[in-house]
């Protein structure tokens, strides 16, 4: 069986982009955000997306453009047959499933708010809308809704699906989010909220440094679609001749400026509006603090209605621009390794997962759970084993994809790049999976 591949590098940085731009920046950061300090929680992102999200992205990619394979594959092929191996590469696969399981549950949130944005049916009691909407048979309905809409890209294949969607969704999400944002700080009052976002408050971030660093840590590698084998699988379809490092740093780099742009639609429109933060958002009303605050915020300026439809209709692309990448993993999985046909492979991923997802919609605390602790810890533990596996297994080869398409200056900075996979990467990570695992239990 050929195995398909990108038509244009273009293609390819925006496929990845819109992996890592989704849900995880237009929804979980403003609400990581609004309960980690603001400001402090922003810088923290940042510097760890820089020194840790990039070089793992790197890894990601040296991994899946040498096996071209899917993660379970790639590992097994370049390990020479380990058993062990594969395993972890499987534990990948079961992670980006995990990950569609609660993050369909959100994107239907999402269809359903974008539809209520037509008549504003939720504008007179926010609150109240989101407690009726977020679980239950309705949210069941809507989770396999999104998953439906999800399948009808990928099961289009690498280039006539994913490729062509990405195109069209990430420069109307780019566009779609300047105009907004540009809108939200012209407001009057708008000036706190942009205090609260970008004015860096060093008091706090040593008071809380402990629950802001691991909660940066793991929205670095939710953003970046680290840690789940979705950068391993996208560059399994790349040629030898692409420069990893140049698209790499592109990917972070817009992948990053979308989450600012989304907080600066968000933080200066909540407090243009209420003249503080309020509501779920300020009290760290977790997953549906977006909905309920932007809600009561909507509503109250004018021509809140179409603003609505705009600023909804941006996050059901961002939400299904990565829900595609989580889907084509295990696809990916069952087309390589068991010759399972692209259309069998979705249907039946969309039949397990239309399961699962289920469950989370219908249980509020197995949602929750999901949605932070558990995602957190197996992102952080699958990227720390991708870390591992390229700078202790692959080694020198690992240098050698790093360095194939690269210019002479990039290449100068390989060792470098390997000698931070191997020592400092994943022990910054294993202590910050600590400082989680440490969280969860209480202390």
């Amino acid at each position: 069986m050929t195995r398909e591949s990108w038509h244009t590098r273009l293609g390819f940085i925006l496929a990845a982009v819109g992996s890592a731009v989704g849900l995880g920046n237009v929804w979980r950061f403003p609400w990581m955000t609004a309960e980690n300090g603001g400001s402090a929680f922003l810088v923290v992102y940042l510097c760890i997306v820089l020194l840790v999200g990039v070089p793992g992205l790197l890894a990601e990619f040296v991994i899946g453009r040498r096996s071209q394979r899917n993660p379970a594959g790639a590992l097994f092929r370049l390990s020479s047959g380990s058993k062990s191996w594969r395993a972890v590469g499987l534990f990948a696969v079961v992670t980006a499933v995990v990950l569609l399981s609660f993050y369909s549950v959100v994107g239907g949130w999402i269809v359903r708010y974008f539809l209520a944005s037509f008549t504003g049916s939720y504008f007179g009691s926010p609150g109240a809308y989101f407690s009726a909407i977020d679980y239950g048979l309705p949210a069941v309905g809507f989770h396999v809704g999104f998953l439906a809409l999800t399948a009808l890209v990928v099961v289009g294949g690498v280039r006539d699906g994913i490729e062509k969607a990405t195109k069209v969704m990430m420069p109307a999400i780019v566009v779609l989010l300047v105009a907004l944002a540009a809108w939200a700080v012209s407001q009057p009052g708008a000036g706190a909220g942009l205090s609260f976002y970008l004015d860096f408050d060093p008091s706090y971030l040593r008071a809380n440094f402990f629950d802001v660093l691991g909660a940066a840590a793991g929205q670095a590698l939710f953003t970046l679609s680290l840690g789940a084998g979705t950068m391993i699988t996208y560059a399994s379809y790349l040629g030898d001749d692409r420069n990893l490092v140049t698209d790499g740093s592109a990917i972070a780099v817009l992948n990053t400026g979308v989450g600012v742009l989304a907080g600066l639609v968000v933080f200066p429109l909540l407090f243009a509006t209420f003249g503080e933060l309020t509501g779920p958002a300020a009290s760290g009303g977790g997953p549906g603090a977006l909905f309920v605050s932007l809600a009561g915020a909507f509503s109250q300026v004018p021509l809140g209605q179409p603003l609505a439809v705009l600023f909804f209709g941006v996050i059901v692309l961002a939400a299904l621009s990565s829900s595609i990448s989580m889907l084509e993993i295990p696809v990916a999985y069952l087309v390589d390794e068991h010759g399972v046909s692209r259309k069998a492979a979705t249907a039946l991923l969309v039949g397990v997962v239309a399961v699962t997802g289920s469950a989370n919609a219908l249980n509020p605390g197995l949602f929750g759970f999901v949605a932070g602790t558990l995602v957190d810890l197996m992102l952080t533990a699958g990227l720390v084993a991708f870390l591992v596996f390229v700078g202790w297994v692959l080694g020198k080869d690992a240098l050698t994809e790093y360095s194939s398409g690269a210019g002479s200056r990039v290449r100068s900075l390989g060792p470098a790049w390997l000698w931070s996979v191997r020592t400092i990467l994943p022990l910054f990570l294993v202590a910050t999976l600590a400082v989680n695992l440490l969280a969860f239990a209480g202390f």
